[in-house]
């Protein structure tokens, strides 16, 4: 389908057909489109952890309050961090971008406070996150974004020593009695003249 088609038809899937599966040739796509989500000068502080095993996504489930049974039958949940160590990060860029990209940060981004700083990972994590969400409504793949978690307790069950748990996603295929797919809950959204401007 084309791409407006794929944004028309997308939704938060609520319930999942915890028996259909996602084809792992469609998963390691995902995994290489997310990689190349844009990031402000190319800074990438993130990382994105696939879990499809069973033991450790119900150990997530219970630390998602009321997303508990979207965990357990989506096909994988996709947990988006941001590196939590600013050291790791300066060291990261240092190795990788060129010298233009880390004066920017040196002169902008880390004479701010800290907490400043890692909104600003944040922020390029959430950017991420749209392409993301994106690209599985083109493959025709359901998705659950979810910032209703408890981060320090994905942090603990997923071993992450330097990153900091965001949001999780769910993705997999809706339950054909899913109450939110558009075909029983129609899409809302403002009308294009309340939220676009154009300057010609």
């Amino acid at each position: 389908m084309n791409f407006i088609n794929a944004m028309q038809e997308r939704y938060t899937t609520k319930k999942y057909n915890a028996t259909r599966k996602i084809d792992s040739a469609k998963l390691e796509e995902l995994k290489e489109i997310v990689r190349l989500s844009p990031s402000s000068i190319n800074s990438q502080p993130w990382r994105f952890t696939f879990v499809r095993d069973e033991a450790v996504k119900a150990k997530l489930a219970q630390a998602s309050y009321f997303n508990e049974q979207k965990i357990l039958d989506c096909d994988t949940l996709v947990v988006f961090s941001r590196i939590d160590s600013i050291p790791l990060f300066e060291k990261q860029i240092e190795e990788t971008l060129p010298e233009p990209a880390v004066g920017y940060y040196k002169q902008f981004l880390k004479p701010q406070p800290e907490t400043q700083i890692k909104a600003w990972f944040d922020s390029q994590t959430y950017l991420a996150l749209g392409v993301f969400l994106s690209a599985c409504a083109s493959m025709g793949i359901d998705a659950t974004p979810m910032e209703g978690i408890e981060p320090e307790k994905y942090n603990r069950i997923l071993g992450a020593e330097h990153h900091h748990a965001l949001v999780g996603v769910a993705i997999g295929y809706r339950d054909e009695d899913d109450f939110n797919q558009p075909s029983k809950n129609p899409k809302s959204r403002r009308a294009l003249a309340d939220v676009v401007t154009t300057i010609n």
